[in-house]
């Protein structure tokens, strides 16, 4: 048996299809959506992902705008800036990219960014209004892993969810959004005994762990779906998952490859996050 391959390009191609033509529809009322994208220092990888958002605003039609700081910048200056963009009304999404250098304490800027234009959806806010099922900008990278599952028809309601990871970015949100959905959710980390064993339970199973392979075919239940939201190297210098996707596609029902899964995904859902904010600002 081999595993169907969920394809994160092409439905993010659809979505951003979707989003151009709203994004075309608020300009002509003269409310076309900005991003404000801050980038502190020059670590080559945030490098990358702030030309693929901008990129992306660009082929979208999304007005945006880039901060590019110096390491040295203090915290004073940065939430300055933050504090600008949060009055700005041509601005309705602001993004910080993480991480930001060791000197500056990134809570304390994350909540800084108004919930109102916080499209990453980081702000305690908005992870509240989450958790309570309020309507509120849902992080990135776990909306885009729902709409990856929704692609495969699977009816989340009563069915064993299993996230690999806990990080405030991914693995908690991700657990809630399951959750949401009425998925029997569990979640594990570095201290999980007998990880396999819980691994083989699941229907759906989302790894985000940052460990470069981890899960292999004997860890995966035969004909789950399978989401791999890690990016690593693996000795080779290869770009790989947190899923060995050679074991595991040959007993998955459905899985996600790396690149072209999840990461596609991140993008179109900021994309919507801001538009969304244009359209709450009229």
């Amino acid at each position: 048996m081999s595993a169907k391959i969920i394809d994160g390009k092409a439905v993010a191609a659809r979505i951003c299809e979707e989003l151009k033509a709203k994004v075309a529809e608020l300009t002509a009322a003269g409310k076309q959506p900005g991003l404000a994208v801050v980038i502190v220092g020059d670590n080559p990888a945030s490098r990358v992902y702030v030309n693929n958002k901008k990129k992306k605003c660009a082929e979208l039609g999304i007005y945006s705008e880039e901060h590019a700081l110096p390491e040295s910048v203090t915290e004073a200056e940065l939430l300055d800036l933050i504090d600008r963009l949060n009055r700005d009304p041509k601005i309705h999404g602001i993004l910080v990219q993480l991480p930001l250098p060791g000197n500056l304490n990134e809570q304390l800027i994350l909540d800084r960014i108004s919930p109102a234009k916080d499209v990453d959806g980081f702000h305690p806010v908005n992870v509240g209004r989450m958790l309570i099922g309020l309507p509120g900008f849902l992080p990135c990278t776990p909306a885009g892993v729902m709409e990856l599952i929704k692609e495969t028809g699977m009816v989340l309601a009563g069915k064993e969810c299993v996230v690999v990871g806990r990080s405030n970015i991914v693995g908690k949100p991700q657990a809630i959004l399951l959750l949401r959905e009425h998925g029997t959710v569990t979640i594990c980390h570095s201290r999980t005994k007998d990880l396999g064993a819980v691994c083989r339970r699941a229907d759906i199973l989302v790894a985000a762990v940052g460990k470069a392979e981890l899960i292999t075919g004997e860890m995966v239940k035969p004909g789950a779906v399978v989401i791999d939201v890690g990016i690593n190297r693996n000795a080779a210098g290869k770009l790989v998952g947190d899923v060995h996707f050679d074991s595991v596609s040959q007993v998955a029902g459905w899985i996600t490859p790396v690149p072209g899964g999840v990461g596609p995904m991140t993008i179109a859902m900021l994309m919507r996050n801001t538009v969304q904010s244009a359209e709450q600002s009229r």
